[in-house]
């Protein structure tokens, strides 16, 4: 049994994009492991030191199952990194509403259940992002600017409306890895004309990016507040960040199973070894 388990999905069996970086940096150390689906029966947990939740990319759809693996995987004894109590919570984007409410400087995030909280967000707003809280990837995200014809896919919600940033067109999106409690990188992703989404399927774009002094310390700031927060300690994350009002803002903070961009960052397989060597 190897000493680390990597958990992927059916769609990427090998592993995520880039992910023979971390295989070679954590043999480097030793350490044994092997890429394995986090839905796969056939896997014995308990023979692991360490499990960690890297591509399981399609939990959005089977959240309860995946949240059931994550309690499963703890009761059997290895060391699930972040953990299941994370996940719970990382994995509702109700999140940011709870961090704003704690001082951390967050794009302006409303609840919403109905078209009647809709409705204020247009009117204050203009044109407003209305999303799933569970999703990933962008999908099922709507550009509203007109409250009566929201018309939501799946329909069944919850949501969570934002104002449209701008500036996700011009300076992009900014995304700084915080490993082991440590900015260690970052990543600029700037949608494509007529879209607010970063995301490469829907035209977006992203590259390498030197890490900024101030982006970097909104992240470690809004890592603590989390560990602060959930009384734990995070051994990774990812946290977007946009400019509005002037500012830097949280759009996201990403504790589940963010993707370490080894594909554009092969150096970020270095940091996250450390993590998972710390906690074998």
């Amino acid at each position: 049994m190897p000493d680390v388990l990597l958990t992927t999905f059916s769609a990427m069996p090998e592993g995520e994009p880039g992910h023979a970086a971390l295989d070679l940096e954590l043999a480097r150390r030793g350490i044994t492991s092997r890429w394995v689906r986090w839905d796969d029966p056939e896997v014995d947990w308990a023979g692991a030191g360490v499990v960690a939740a890297r591509s399981t990319w399609d939990y959005e759809d089977r959240l309860t199952e995946f949240l059931a693996w994550a309690e499963a995987v703890e009761a059997a004894g290895p060391v699930l990194l972040n953990g299941s109590a994370v996940f719970r919570w990382n994995t509702d984007k109700r999140y940011l509403v709870e961090l704003s409410g704690r001082g951390v400087p967050v794009v302006p995030s409303v609840l919403v259940h109905d078209r009647e909280d809709v409705r204020p967000l247009v009117a204050r707003f203009g044109r407003a992002v209305v999303k799933p809280r569970v999703a990933a990837g962008g999908r099922g995200l709507l550009v509203v600017d007109d409250a009566e014809a929201w018309a939501p896919t799946p329909p069944g919600g919850p949501w969570l409306g934002q104002p449209v940033v701008e500036s996700v067109h011009s300076e992009g999106e900014h995304s700084v890895f915080v490993l082991n409690g440590r900015a260690v990188s970052q990543v600029r992703k700037v949608a494509a004309v007529g879209d607010v989404r970063v995301h490469e399927e829907y035209g977006g774009s992203s590259m390498i990016a030197d890490l900024d002094p101030v982006a970097a310390e909104v992240a470690v700031a809004t890592t603590r507040a989390v560990e602060e927060l959930l009384g734990t300690e995070l051994s990774y994350g990812r946290v977007d960040l946009m400019r509005y009002d002037g500012r830097l803002v949280v759009s996201e903070v990403e504790i589940t199973e963010p993707g370490l961009y080894l594909d554009v960052i092969p150096g970020n397989a270095l940091p996250f070894a450390d993590a998972v060597q710390a906690r074998l």
